[in-house]
């Protein structure tokens, strides 16, 4: 960087890229623990050591959606030391910050703060590890951005259309246009690219002379029929494309033949699976742009703890092992020592000239053990090594392939045949499983009302994101849902009459999968409700419980004030606790404080609550309340029970797409173009072994102002 003239760095991008960096992954294990920051750290100081313009982060910064107190104060921790400080910002956002971070309530970029002395901006996009859930939609990233920290860009406002709208950069002749788009699950945004709902803004003003980078944090290889997102998706136009959420480091770019544009993928910067993709050496990049030139450089990450991998096929083996030999599990156990220390050897030797890396590796060595042979106790095994490996207790996996007897032609039975899956060996997910279970379960235990499908997502989202009333909500809403049906077709009060139009009901919402999507986000929108109004009764329980307490020490002395509302507050957050703990007290909490409609008109909710009887009625008990001998109450909490006006719905979008497409062509002038569009590129690429000269070609254009 020394050979540049200083009229060239005055128009030269230089750009940190990172992904998946997973603060607070194992940060309770003894050996692990603080792996996560001590590469963050790395990763910042290079950033203030090569004087980069700012720090572009992939997605997945933090491992859980709701990190620790640890984890969030270290993260703060770096940011203030290696992202504050006197020295200048170089380029200037030209773009209306008010569409770039419309989701904010502090809308423009961290470093224009007069109240904050930003010297190297960062701008993330979330990923499917740290995506904004809860009632207010907000994620750990919003912490950081509300704290003037850090840029969280490519939020999604909507979930019927995506309009991406860039953040426009200039720095001398340079000019970037930055889009960023947050981990959607894969199939959703599948769907909508096929139904051509994605838009990519572009600015009308010299639209050829922008270089164009794209984020995109979503599974890059093909782990199912939709649950990927193909490169030919993306717009041509494009000219860099960093993806996250792939964890093996494929930095260098490398173009897509089809559409021209080109691919770098950074990986994570933390081992997180002991897979073969994590074996890979971990790098960082640093990007070099030009006009429509760029130059990636890749870093090595010297904090990373060494993984070492092997496979062993013990029937490669026949000489040395034989099924039949009473003593072969002895000498397997041996040979794997002998592998073991091997690798232990090779991490010892890579490790000699890097000092910073920590001492003990991980190691993993996968045994094929298909041919009759038996495994040896894994447990006694990795004792040997709890002071040497990092991870003594996964070691060894043993692993085997199914052995298909031998058949003779004449005995096939083609009727029998099974066609494995497509997706059978793969990672299964939870809604997989859920399918999986009532694809194979018993008929009394079979579905009637919901879907596998809407079950499966409640369950992802109980197990992914703790909403603890996911499943409750869901069966809530379908049975409303199903009752109102059965009232408008006028159904006869029998129960083989009732089964048949509920299963048909049934049939029909699993072909329509967008209406089944919506009423899953309904019942989420309901249990994140739920979640905030049991807050506030809660806490407006505790100040009452508190108030009683004070009056009552106040009535009998006034010396035991102090100590009577100590012990207000101790029981205060007793209850807090246990209503935190056990949703069976919601119910009677709601029901202690009485009417629901005064609760409701104080709760946050973006819809009128439907309003449900103290116990939940079957369908059964519904039509009997609708026979002409019911009492007038009976009837009246009926039709209470499936009232939904559709009109008193709101969008959960915080900003319609009308809107964002008007302040962009008044305020950023920019036009929408298709994924059709023929553009004269004229990018560049330099190999990272040629000296790093972006200039040979030394076209002028005019500064645009």
């Amino acid at each position: 960087m020394s050979t540049l003239s200083s009229q060239d760095d005055e128009d030269t991008f230089k750009i940190l890229i990172a992904t998946d960096i997973h603060l607070g992954y194992l940060e309770k294990d003894p050996v692990r623990a603080n792996d996560t920051f001590v590469t963050f750290n790395e990763i910042l100081d290079h950033a203030q050591k090569n004087e980069v313009d700012f720090v572009l982060l992939g997605g997945d910064l933090f491992h859980e959606n709701k990190p620790s107190r640890k984890t969030v104060h270290s993260c703060l921790e770096s940011l203030r030391k290696y992202c504050m400080g006197d020295r200048p910002v170089q380029f200037e956002i030209l773009s209306d910050q008010a569409v770039n971070f419309h989701y904010s309530k502090f809308p423009w970029v961290n470093y224009q703060d007069r109240n904050l002395n930003i010297s190297i901006p960062i701008f993330s996009i979330h990923g499917n590890h740290d995506d904004p859930t809860g009632a207010d939609a907000l994620c750990a990233l919003d912490i950081l951005s509300c704290a003037g920290l850090l840029n969280h860009f490519g939020r999604s406002s909507s979930v019927e259309k995506l309009d991406i709208s860039p953040i426009l950069l200039r720095k001398g002749r340079t000019k970037i246009a930055l889009y960023g788009l947050g981990a959607i699950p894969d199939e959703r945004l599948y769907r909508m690219f096929v139904n051509k709902q994605v838009t990519m803004l572009r600015p009308k003003e010299d639209e050829d002379s922008w270089f164009n980078l794209f984020v995109i944090h979503q599974n890059r290889s093909k782990h199912g029929a939709t649950n990927y997102i193909p490169e030919q998706f993306l717009d041509d136009f494009i000219n860099l494309v960093v993806w996250g959420h792939e964890h093996e480091c494929k930095i260098a770019p490398f173009q897509n033949e089809q559409q021209g544009f080109y691919v770098s993928q950074p990986g994570s910067s933390v081992v997180t699976s002991l897979s073969p993709g994590e074996a890979v050496k971990k790098h960082i990049g640093l990007l070099h742009v030009k006009g429509k030139k760029m130059k990636m450089h890749k870093i090595a990450l010297e904090t990373v703890r060494t993984f070492q991998m092997e496979d062993v096929v013990l029937a490669d083996h026949p000489d040395l092992f034989n099924p039949d030999n009473p003593k072969v599990t002895q000498a397997i156990q041996a040979f794997c020592m002998e592998k073991v220390e091997l690798m232990l050897d090779n991490a010892e030797r890579e490790r000699l000239g890097n000092p910073r890396q920590p001492e003990k590796p991980l190691i993993r060595l996968r045994v094929d053990y298909t041919g009759g042979f038996e495994p040896f106790s894994i447990h006694r095994f990795s004792q040997k090594y709890v002071d040497r490996v990092a991870n003594p207790k996964d070691i060894i996996h043993f692993f085997r392939h199914r052995e298909q007897k031998e058949k003779n032609d004449s005995d096939l039975n083609f009727g029998k045949l099974v066609s494995r899956p497509a997706s059978e060996g793969m990672t299964l997910r939870v809604e997989d499983l859920v399918k999986q279970y009532f694809q194979t379960a018993e008929k009394k235990v079979q579905l009637s009302l919901l879907t596998e499908r809407g079950m499966g997502e409640a369950v992802q989202e109980f197990v992914d994101k703790l909403e603890n009333d996911a499943i409750e909500e869901l069966v809530k809403f379908q049975l409303e849902k199903t009752q109102r049906y059965l009232k408008e077709r006028r159904t006869d009060a029998e129960e083989e009459k009732i089964d048949e139009e509920v299963r048909k009901f049934r049939e029909s919402r699993k072909k329509n999968t967008e209406e089944e999507e919506e009423e899953v986000r309904e019942a989420m929108t309901r249990a994140r409700a739920h979640r905030s109004e049991d807050a506030v009764l809660v806490a407006a329980s505790s100040d009452e419980e508190l108030m009683d307490t004070g009056m009552k020490s106040t009535g009998d002395s006034d010396d035991g004030l102090p100590a009577t509302l100590n012990r207000g507050r101790g029981r205060a957050r007793g209850r807090v606790r246990a209503a935190r703990g056990q949703n069976s007290t919601r119910g009677s909490s709601r029901r202690g404080r009485g009417s629901t409609s005064q609760e409701s008109a104080t709760s946050s909710r973006t819809y009128k609550p439907v309003s449900m009887p103290a116990k939940n009625m079957s369908i059964m008990d519904a039509f009997k309340s609708l026979k002409p001998t019911a009492s007038l109450n009976s009837s009246k909490s009926f039709s209470e029970d499936i009232i939904d006006d559709d009109s008193d719905l709101e969008d959960i979008s915080t900003v319609p797409s009308s809107k964002v497409n008007q302040r962009l062509s008044t305020t950023s002038s920019l036009s929408k173009r298709g994924s059709q569009s023929q553009i004269s590129r004229g990018v560049d690429f330099e190999s990272d072994e040629d000296e790093f000269d972006p200039f040979k070609s030394t076209a002028t254009s005019r500064r645009t102002k």
